[in-house]
């Protein structure tokens, strides 16, 4: 029996092995490795973004309150330490935000309404003398064609009258739905400047204790770059806006106040904003002024942009975020494709945030908090009663462990 189970055992040993992994070439394992993993990382991606999307009424406000709080935290932070209460700090920073964004645009509609008749007292005069330039110029047209071309203009806005009617009630509906969007993110931004602080600390606690220091100092280092990208933006944006103000009203440009706030709302949205503000001031001053009008606002409109894109780009933004103009540029592309005006606003931001903790993760040894209290101080200060419970209940865990 003895000699018989041997043998069989050899028998067994010598049969060849179902495992053919040593048979496949260790490039091409590796390389499936990679491209399963790879996969299920695009699929996790994908799932992320379809689920911002689908919750994008819920989403967007809270990135918008997020950015306004990182912009308004700090003045907080600051009465708090010249200790006024932290409600009413919070209810002084935001009437004073909302009083200085409704008398800003208070004034942009009272300028635009009584830049109006001019403007078109101006774009009558322009149509006039394009009309004679097609009649007297190379063109040679005669009036015929011109009343055809108008009148086929016409003919094709009633003909598609009702989808014209369809898209205003869904602009209605839109405005609606934009409205209801500001509330919600005026309430979200009320309790992030009342206790950021212990919304953060309550979103730490669902992280593992290993790692919840490191996670800490992470999300407190992105707050902080995100402080420093909202300051730099709008530094940048109110020197676009006073710079290209000045340049239309020295040109003559009407509506130059509503085209200067334009420019600064648009300049949030780096480099693409400030072309689609200088592309619609050059429009109006070639309609309104003329074509040699549009050419000296179009050469203000590009000197402003060398010197906020060699200047101040590099020297604010470079500083406060350290993203490199490429990153910035495929991010605006991919918000823009992602979530159209809303991605292309908030994907810079959301770049600077992933960025910078992303690099104080991977920095190991980088866990002082000391460093980046932005957070804290600028949110809220750290709740007392909450501390002292904690405190209990981490005393009483300790004396349950044998």
């Amino acid at each position: 029996m003895t000699r018989n189970r041997v043998a069989g055992l050899k028998h067994r040993a010598t049969l060849p092995s179902s495992d053919v992994t040593t048979l496949v070439p260790k490039g091409l394992r590796v390389s499936a490795a990679l491209s399963w993993r790879f996969l299920v990382i695009i699929g996790a991606l994908y799932v992320i973004i379809w689920l911002l999307g689908y919750f994008a009424h819920v989403v967007i406000p809270v990135a918008i309150a997020l950015l306004l709080a990182a912009l308004m935290a700090p003045g907080v932070g600051k009465l708090v330490e010249w200790r006024v209460p932290r409600s009413l700090a919070t209810a002084i920073v935001l009437v004073g935000g909302l009083a200085v964004v409704g008398g800003v645009l208070t004034f942009v509609i009272t300028e635009f309404t009584n830049g109006l008749p001019q403007l078109q007292s101006q774009v009558n005069d322009s149509l006039d003398t394009i009309q004679k330039w097609l009649s007297n110029g190379p063109l040679h047209l005669r009036q015929d064609q011109i009343k055809s071309f108008l009148q086929n203009a016409i003919d094709t806005i009633k003909a598609n009258q009702s989808a014209i009617t369809s898209g205003a009630i869904t602009t209605a509906a839109t405005i609606g739905e934009v409205l209801t969007g500001l509330l919600l993110t005026l309430f979200i931004l009320i309790f992030f400047l009342f206790d950021g602080g212990g919304i953060w600390r309550f979103v730490v606690r669902g992280v593992p204790g290993i790692v919840r220091d490191r996670v800490d100092v992470a999300g407190k280092r992105g707050f902080s770059s995100l402080v420093s990208y909202v300051r730099a933006t709008a530094a940048v944006a109110v020197f676009d806006a006073v710079g290209i103000g000045i340049g239309l009203w020295i040109v003559g440009v009407p509506l130059f106040v509503p085209l200067a706030a334009l420019v600064f709302l648009t300049a949030f949205i780096p480099i693409i904003g400030a072309l689609i503000a200088g592309t619609v001031a050059v429009l109006i001053a070639l309609v309104a002024n003329g074509f040699i009008s549009s050419l000296v606002v179009l050469a203000i409109v590009i000197g402003i942009m060398q010197i906020e894109s060699h200047v101040l780009q590099p020297w604010l933004l470079g500083r406060a975020v350290k993203l490199h103009p490429l990153a910035v540029v495929l991010a605006i592309g991919v918000g823009l494709i992602a979530a159209g005006i809303a991605g292309a606003l908030l994907s810079v931001p959301l770049l600077a945030v992933l960025n910078a903790g992303v690099r104080s993760l991977i920095n190991e040894g980088e866990t002082d908090p000391d460093e980046v209290d932005v957070l804290d101080d600028a949110a809220s200060q750290p709740n007392v009663v909450e501390d002292d419970e904690e405190a209990e209940s981490d005393a009483d865990e300790e004396s349950a462990r044998p």
